[in-house]
């Protein structure tokens, strides 16, 4: 993120802030990837404890977005790994958010990219294209919606309903 700090954009959006404009997801994610910060718009996706639809949206060019991955907070399997990391950097992703586990943690602290996730697990999900592409999903009693924007640093993830500037 060459972009604003999320420290920043908070102080600079007082307004956006107290009317739910600009939302701060909890803080319960683990940083992943080379990149600390990113933003970008957002791309939605619901599933659980299955990544068949992660990389079929991966596949796609990313153009500077960033993945919403609610795979309902479950910490049983891993949504993403070193695999679907690459891939998402060969693609033009900006970043992954997943309500979730990843794996191939040295893999994915290897890629370009921003991931944040619940935290890891080494064990692969299921492979049955269950799940939703583009619908809102809710990530920490937060409503996420696909266009929304993201922005993420080491302080923390805002969720806004527009691009934002200090």
């Amino acid at each position: 993120m060459a972009s604003s700090a999320t420290a920043e954009l908070c102080d600079a959006n007082p307004s956006l802030l107290s009317e739910g404009g600009l939302r701060v997801l909890p803080p319960i994610f683990q940083i992943y990837g080379q990149c600390r910060a990113f933003s970008g718009p957002i791309v939605t996706l619901n599933v659980f404890e299955d990544n068949v639809l992660v990389r079929e949206i991966l596949e796609n060019p990313g153009d500077g977005r960033v993945l919403v991955v609610d795979g309902g907070g479950s910490t049983r399997c891993a949504l993403v790994g070193g695999n679907l990391g690459l891939l998402a950097q060969n693609m033009g992703w900006a970043g992954i958010l997943v309500n979730g586990c990843i794996r191939d943690v040295d893999e994915i602290n290897g890629c370009d990219i921003g991931i944040r996730a619940l935290g890891s697990n080494p064990i692969k999900s299921n492979k049955k294209g269950l799940g939703e592409k583009h619908v809102p999903v809710n990530i920490g009693d937060t409503i996420i919606h696909e266009g929304e924007w993201l922005y993420a640093d080491r302080d923390g993830i805002l969720i806004s309903k527009s691009e934002l500037s200090v």
